[in-house]
């Protein structure tokens, strides 16, 4: 109650910390926690409910994996939900307080990926037309990365920025808060850089593969004259489309000189495109 006091318009930190330490130490105090905190989020008093989803920010990054489970089980979720959608609390919620949820949600499918339930939510409330776009984050809220985070994250990876990370979310100057999150809005950037670089060398390999397999066995049956006109026609397609691929597999090489399996793996589909690429001319071009 004292964190979230509606009478005080300023986080009361000491408070906000005490309630972190009595989840830690408590054996149920995040599924308590998450509980108690959606009550206060759903409350009618607009700073009560913003008070409480800044306890609910800084338990993700403070209470560790355990409160982690809480928060992406569909009995939660459905309690920030109720705050948007119109059919629960969503006619009443505040502006400011159904911006924030969406903000909350939103960064949780940033810092957990691999919680299919949080991004599902999050689909269905854009599909659902309840979030239009993807919200920007504040400069002056606490965006903390939580922990623990997917493997080969760039908070790991670049030990520089996470101590100076560490050093500025311990700070209580509003500035170095502001800080930490500019600097934690640039790491997921490059975090998201580096996932879509990742997806496009994944699915651009998939498809050399597909379509050298495919064209493999068109090609064995143009060899035996075997293959109808509309066959043809698709091998050529498979072959243009090949073309393309090649100085795709070259940036993508060019992307990837730092992560020496993934440079195998290109140079590897390269190879096998390069030889339909060359079974075609011979076979069918000449």
């Amino acid at each position: 109650d004292k964190a979230t006091d509606p009478s005080i318009p300023e986080e009361n930190w000491e408070c906000i910390q005490r309630f972190c330490d009595q989840v830690n130490a408590d054996r149920e105090g995040p599924s308590l926690a998450s509980r108690l905190l959606a009550h206060k989020i759903q409350s009618p008093q607009e700073m009560e409910a913003l008070h409480a989803l800044t306890v609910l920010e800084t338990c993700v990054n403070n209470c560790g994996e355990r409160f982690h489970n809480e928060i992406a089980k569909f009995r939660f979720l459905n309690e920030l939900i109720k705050v948007l959608s119109p059919k629960y609390y969503g006619t009443w919620s505040s502006e400011k307080v159904k911006s924030r949820v969406t903000e909350v949600i939103f960064s949780w499918t940033v810092w957990f990926p691999q919680e299919v339930k949080i991004r599902d939510a999050y689909q269905m409330l854009k599909k659902q037309g309840i979030v239009k776009e993807d919200p920007k984050l504040p400069e002056d809220k606490i965006l903390p990365p939580p922990s623990p985070r997917p493997q080969n994250s760039i908070f790991d990876t670049d030990e520089e920025k996470s101590k100076l990370l560490a050093r500025l979310l311990k700070s209580n100057h509003s500035e170095d808060l502001q800080a930490a999150n500019r600097l934690i809005k640039s790491m997921i950037k490059e975090e998201q850089e580096k996932s879509a670089k990742m997806s496009r060398r994944v699915n651009t390999i998939s498809e050399v593969s597909e379509n050298v397999k495919r064209m493999d066995e068109l090609l064995e049956n143009y060899k035996r004259q075997e293959l109808p006109k509309s066959d043809q026609d698709t091998l050529q397609t498979l072959f243009q489309r090949c073309e393309k691929l090649r100085p795709l597999l070259f940036r993508l090489a060019s992307e990837t000189v730092d992560d020496d399996e993934a440079l195998a793996e290109i140079l590897q589909a390269n190879d096998k495109l390069t030889q339909v690429l060359g079974q075609y001319r011979q076979v069918v071009a000449s």
